[in-house]
């Protein structure tokens, strides 16, 4: 079995592809290398697969497979050149010899994914899911897009605010607060861009990566307390937090790699992958 085989054997446990948004994300293989890079053993992991990531990736003759959260083969490509920034990332992979996998929306909609990851900093309480899916494998029960949290204890926004940022490791967030001041009970949670998924919902606060100008309007207007982390800040602490050791050990076990240690499995993250957007 090669590495991409085993990779996508174990995502698929951890993440079912069938979880994904498939009405509009890209998630799966995205490129198998036709000549993979022989004796490699890493799996790569990154949120964005942007040229310095993938320069970084390839610098390493053990990479075999990247995965990137965030699919860098996204719209159908007519042509592929290097004068585009994706379709070379894309050439360069293929010609290096390493395949690329994207699990983006499934491993949000999954149990246990990034969605649940957010809700584990938030406090002690009750966590559901917003919009269940209805082709969830019985070992997924309660996966679905976006999550609700309930406190067991109400707490002030300005807990909520620090809590999040030691869970995410930031030193700043963006915050909206609502018309009404009171203490938080609910949070509505969706990484990324959740603006879709928590529209409309009833919730105390709101928290997502990244929402527009009149999206947090309507959100204040509604109620609503708002907190925004920059898009991928929603979602890299995750990689090294939960997925590299699920996928290490998914690896291990599903494929006896522990009992040839000379062809062990080796999952890293990415050192250079960074949200593009900065404090200054």
């Amino acid at each position: 079995m090669s590495l991409l085989q085993r990779v996508v054997k174990s995502m698929d446990k951890i993440a079912p592809l069938k979880l994904a948004e498939q009405s509009w994300d890209n998630v799966g293989v995205l490129l198998e290398a036709p000549f993979p890079r022989p004796n490699a053993h890493r799996v790569f992991l990154t949120i964005d697969l942007t040229q310095p990531v993938l320069d970084e990736a390839l610098q390493d003759p053990k990479v075999g497979v990247i995965v990137s959260y965030h699919p860098p083969i996204f719209k159908a490509m007519k042509r592929l050149c290097l004068s585009d920034e994706k379709q070379a990332i894309a050439l360069k992979c293929a010609a290096a010899g390493v395949s690329i996998y994207s699990p983006h929306t499934s491993l949000d909609n999954c149990v246990g994914g990034i969605n649940d990851w957010l809700a584990r900093g938030l406090g002690a309480g009750r966590t559901i899911v917003m919009n269940p899916a209805d082709n969830a494998p019985p070992e997924h029960e309660g996966a679905g897009s976006g999550r609700i949290h309930t406190l067991n204890e109400p707490v002030p926004l300005e807990e909520i605010v620090r809590r999040v940022k030691a869970h995410l490791v930031l030193s700043h967030v963006r915050v909206a607060t609502a018309r009404t001041s009171k203490p938080i009970s609910t949070i509505a949670i969706c990484a990324g861009s959740g603006a879709s998924v928590l529209g409309g919902v009833k919730a105390d606060l709101y928290l997502t990566g990244e929402m527009s100008h009149h999206e947090v309007l309507a959100a204040v207007a509604s109620d609503a307390n708002v907190i925004l982390c920059e898009h991928s800040n929603s979602e890299r602490g995750y990689l090294a937090d939960v997925l590299r050791s699920r996928l290490q050990s998914s690896l291990r076990i599903d494929h006896g790699l522990d009992a040839q240690p000379d062809m062990e499995v080796e999952v890293v993250i990415s050192d250079v992958d960074a949200d593009p957007l900065k404090v200054m």
